[in-house]
């Protein structure tokens, strides 16, 4: 493969592994919700989220690509130990999720081949699991992810012209909503801590880290890289949302357990509800993968033999995930945990990177960081950090039930 080709690959790989992070069973469950309650005014939240997450993205990549230092690394240079915490915050995030992402696997496989859901907890372990065990583990884990994003975009795009949505009123509530504003705002919030939160930022920037595309004079690349992430994950939030209000239109109230799967089926009937399946075996697998790479990179550099069996970790911390999937069956309580620990996780990465990105040590003497990303940024940390202290409340939860 050529060089040109290989950063291509590169390129697309960790910004569709961004967004097929992004792009799990919870982000389907939860664009599905929000849009059965505020049907076509949803338009405005998910442009919203996407302006605030852009900011994010920018922010993160820049500094993390630039100076060549993965999140844990910027933190131990910003505060001795600071990387350690972000680390164990996220590591326990994304093994947590990636729990709940195997469930879903499981359900997708179950919904698309019948196959009994403690089967299909292995098998969507298993699946991920395949792609390390090659050698050439992350050239394979960028094609899966892309192919696995354009199989998504597709089936969704095949349910859109089954359920003829109304395209207008969609694009006409995403600049002028019919709801109020201040009730949308907690939506705007929850969307953005489901597409940048816990590992997910870090995903794509790490793992052009590891290709090797750093320093200032990759910033046009870095900065494709990541519009590229976020335009995937965009996309395939506005195509779901579109698949959905077309049922929801009608005046169809949809099953809260799985308003995803219920939005497809009584849509396009039971071939609908075989794509709904298809999706979310797609997007629990593709989360699999992005987790379990993401938060073994948060290791590696702390932890010198993770670094030398980076692929024997990562095997590890799926199989992990399975066996507690497998174990559990439904770990509620656990998921609570890592939703309110994975809220801190994004005020606290991205003021790191803030704070970074004035400190000359590790950006270089030459490199100046845009004074708007930065302005903006700290507009996402306050915000953010709003809903983490909020999300801490959920806490209670685990001692009172």
């Amino acid at each position: 493969m050529s060089g040109t080709k290989k950063k291509s690959g590169a390129l697309l790989g960790a910004a569709f592994l961004m967004a097929t992070s992004a792009i799990g069973p919870g982000f389907l469950t939860q664009t599905a919700k929000f849009t059965g309650d505020f049907k076509a005014s949803f338009a405005f939240v998910i442009l919203a989220s996407v302006i605030l997450a852009a900011i994010a993205q920018l922010n993160i990549w820049r500094v993390l690509c630039i100076s060549g230092m993965r999140g844990q690394d910027v933190g131990n240079r910003i505060l001795p130990g600071l990387g350690y915490f972000v680390s164990f915050l996220i590591v326990l995030g994304g093994l947590v999720f990636n729990i709940g992402n195997v469930g879903g696997g499981a359900l997708g496989l179950q919904t698309v081949l019948g196959i009994p859901t403690q089967l299909g907890y292995f098998l969507a372990g298993g699946l991920a699991i395949l792609v390390f065990l090659s050698k050439n583990a992350k050239g394979i884990m960028d094609r899966l992810v892309k192919i696995l994003g354009a199989v998504m975009i597709l089936v969704i795009l095949l349910v859109i012209f089954m359920v003829k949505p109304p395209i207008a009123s969609g694009l006409k509530n995403s600049i002028l909503p019919e709801a109020s504003i201040v009730s949308l705002f907690p939506a705007i919030l929850t969307l953005l801590g489901g597409t940048v939160g816990g590992y997910i930022t870090f995903a794509g920037a790490h793992r052009l880290i590891d290709a090797g595309v750093t320093g200032e004079d990759k910033l046009k690349d870095i900065n494709y890289s990541a519009v590229m992430g976020m335009f995937v994950a965009t996309l395939v939030r506005v195509l779901l949302f579109f698949a959905v209000l077309g049922v929801v239109a009608k005046g169809v109230s949809l099953d809260a357990k799985n308003p995803a799967a219920d939005a497809f089926l009584q849509g396009a009937g039971v071939i609908g509800q075989r794509i709904s399946g298809l999706v979310l075996c797609c997007a629990a697998i593709t989360s699999i993968v992005g987790a379990a790479y993401t938060s073994v990179s948060f290791l590696k550099t702390l932890f010198p033999a993770v670094a030398k069996r980076e692929n024997l970790f990562i095997i590890g911390f799926i199989l992990l995930s399975t066996l507690v999937m497998a174990g559990l069956g439904s770990p509620a309580k656990l998921l609570v945990l890592a939703g309110s620990l994975n809220g801190l996780i994004l005020p606290v990465s991205l003021g790191i990177c803030l704070v970074a990105s004035q400190n000359k040590k590790i950006m270089g003497e030459n490199y100046t960081h845009p004074k708007i990303l930065l302005f903006l940024g700290i507009i996402v940390v306050v915000l953010s950090a709003y809903v983490g202290l909020t999300s801490l409340t959920k806490l209670s939860t685990l001692f009172t039930a």
